[in-house]
């Protein structure tokens, strides 16, 4: 059907092809199902990705709909601005201060009652647990960073475990002489 072999190929052709002097969000939303239906929905750019690079060709926005169909679509996932960039496990102390602000999500989805920002806080943590587990296993790092991305997997492991006592057992644990002896200077990170 299309001829095009990358995706802004496919958008320029799409729109060729739909003939039109302007764009707004029916002519966005032909162009989207043309790129998920070639490329897949990972290839799906967002509409001002997509308008911008059709003003670049010439073409004429409808400005309104296109921030119309933007805010539509961003405004079902409440829950973005509080877990955009809340996880950092590049060393201990940005993982410790994550754990933190996963905390204090989790207090408040939990005083709230609100299930599905619990269950995001969870996955949250799971994830990052998942990705320290893979770096500590990676042959691709130096010891330290092995040693380093292990604990940072206990640390969400147990505050996923008990969120209530991680903020003691962590104090505790960063006392320890073992942890002094793993994590002091020169390759504490």
């Amino acid at each position: 059907m299309f001829e095009s072999r990358n995706k802004t190929d496919l958008i320029i052709e799409v729109w060729e092809k739909l003939d039109c002097e302007s764009v707004g969000a029916e002519e966005l939303l032909a162009i989207e199902q043309a790129v998920l239906g070639q490329f897949g929905k990972s290839a799906v750019d967002s509409p001002m990705v997509v308008a911008r690079l059709l003003a670049d060709e010439g073409a004429v926005l409808r400005h309104s709909e296109i921030m119309l169909l933007y805010v539509e679509r961003h405004s079902d996932r409440p829950y973005e601005p509080a877990f955009r960039n809340v996880l950092n496990i590049s060393n201990l102390d940005t993982t410790l201060a994550s754990i933190k602000r996963l905390e204090n999500l989790r207090r408040k989805f939990l005083s709230e009652n609100d299930k599905e920002g619990m269950r995001l806080v969870r996955e949250t943590g799971q994830q990052g647990r998942k990705e320290a587990l893979e770096l500590a296993d990676s042959n691709r790092l130096e010891a330290a960073g092995r040693l380093k991305n292990a604990e940072i997997a206990e640390w969400l492991t147990l505050w996923m475990q008990s969120p209530e006592m991680f903020e003691t057992w962590v104090a505790l644990r960063q006392a320890s002489a073992d942890f002094k002896n793993k994590f002091s200077a020169p390759h504490s990170d």
